[in-house]
């Protein structure tokens, strides 16, 4: 069912990686995912890389959060996203902490030094059909064909990446390797890929082309992803800051090597752009292009 009538919406980012999100709480129909495609459309809508949606909170959680790319597809994870989620809930509540239930579990999320919101995005999943990939592959050196790139590191922070170790980030074209990753066949959901220079034991440079999205300045779960991948390989200690275009994510992995997973914690700045109304034409006018 589409949305038809007039659609309250909150505009915010973390470090450039921007989202709406919208609020189902009270049980209000929610846009499709046609609607979506033109929301996030900057030119033609408000403008964003991911939709937020906030549902009713299961047992266990203040909140049921629902997540979309760009193209209207589910995110399954989107960790800036999270963290502005998280944000927005402790001003209503007047709390420091907050739990979060998404597609991919119960995230906690809390409020850290010097005002930075941290989310824990639970374990880093290493096994092929956790990922997914269509086949079984040693996802530590899975070769996709791409003799430029190398081999990729793939893992799963609750939707599927594939990190490449490259000797400058800043200069791959990702308008040109992003997509063709992506949507490698050996990606049944597609992949977001993290194009990643190490700088030190502490510190990496990252880039991202993100599915249902393409560039971003910033990805949460891609920071994660990229950390992971770099303390898997020995390259860096468990604590890492990521530069993105957008700035510094700071990601700590505990218990790494533990079976489960562990727990990857992801610090970083939020900020609210914007709240308003889409009008009742607009969304109408989507939904009547769609039928047509």
């Amino acid at each position: 069912m589409s949305r038809t009538d007039a659609l309250p919406f909150i505009k915010m980012h973390g470090l450039g990686n921007d989202f709406i999100v919208l609020d189902g709480r009270d049980g209000s129909v929610m846009p499709d995912p046609q609607q979506m495609q033109r929301l996030a459309d900057r030119h033609r809508g408000i403008g964003c890389d991911q939709i937020m949606v906030m549902m009713p909170a299961p047992d266990g959680a203040d909140l049921q959060l629902e997540m979309f790319n760009a193209d209207g597809s589910a995110a399954r994870a989107c960790g800036n996203g999270t963290r502005a989620v998280a944000h927005l809930l402790m001003a209503e509540s007047g709390c420091d902490a907050v739990t979060i239930a998404t597609v991919s579990g119960l995230l906690p999320a809390w409020r850290s030094d010097h005002d930075m919101i941290s989310v824990d995005m639970g374990p880093v999943r290493r096994d092929w059909q956790q990922i997914p990939l269509r086949e079984p592959a040693d996802t530590m050196a899975l070769d996709l064909g791409f003799v430029a790139l190398g081999l990729a590191t793939c893992v799963s922070v609750g939707n599927p990446h594939a990190v490449f170790f490259v000797d400058d980030a800043d200069a791959v074209d990702i308008n040109k390797w992003g997509p063709l990753a992506e949507t490698h066949p050996m990606f049944p959901d597609r992949a977001n890929i993290e194009f990643v220079t190490l700088r030190s034991r502490t510190e990496i440079r990252m880039r991202v082309w993100e599915r249902g999205a393409g560039i971003t300045l910033a990805c949460g779960s891609g920071a994660c992803a990229a950390a992971a991948a770099s303390i898997l390989h020995g390259h860096t200690d468990k604590s890492v800051t990521v530069q993105l275009d957008g700035g510094p994510l700071q990601i700590d992995w505990q218990d790494a090597q533990a079976v489960d997973g562990g727990h990857i914690i992801m610090s970083g700045p939020v900020a609210y752009v914007a709240s308003g109304l889409v009008t009742a034409d607009f969304l109408s006018a989507v939904t009547n292009r769609a039928r047509g």
